[in-house]
């Protein structure tokens, strides 16, 4: 197997395959939260255009009951990359990343 460099173990649940252990336990903690009710639905992996020719993944979109919006990214270490990526999106879309 091939080590991550941030040491993050892959993981697999429900056939989807995660970076890390954390990711795939906040993907879990979402389904149940989606069962409850609480969360409508989640998108993974969604994609964010940056000038540039750049883009940037984040984890999950999620979409509440109470109609609101969240964008989460299950973080372990805050690369430089990382974090001015954020901040452009941020500024370019108007919206908050929320770190896991």
């Amino acid at each position: 197997m091939i080590r991550h460099k941030f040491r993050a173990i892959p993981t697999e649940i429900d056939g989807i395959k995660f970076a890390s252990k954390k990711e795939a336990r906040h993907y879990r903690n979402l389904e149940l939260l989606k069962k409850s009710g609480e969360l409508l639905f989640f998108l993974r992996q969604t994609p964010w255009h940056l000038p540039g020719n750049v883009k940037y993944l984040s984890d999950f979109v999620c979409f509440w009951k109470d109609g609101t919006a969240t964008v989460e990214d299950v973080k372990g270490i805050k690369t430089p990359m990382y974090i001015l990526k954020k901040k452009q999106v941020e500024a370019l879309y108007g919206i908050v990343i929320t770190e896991v």
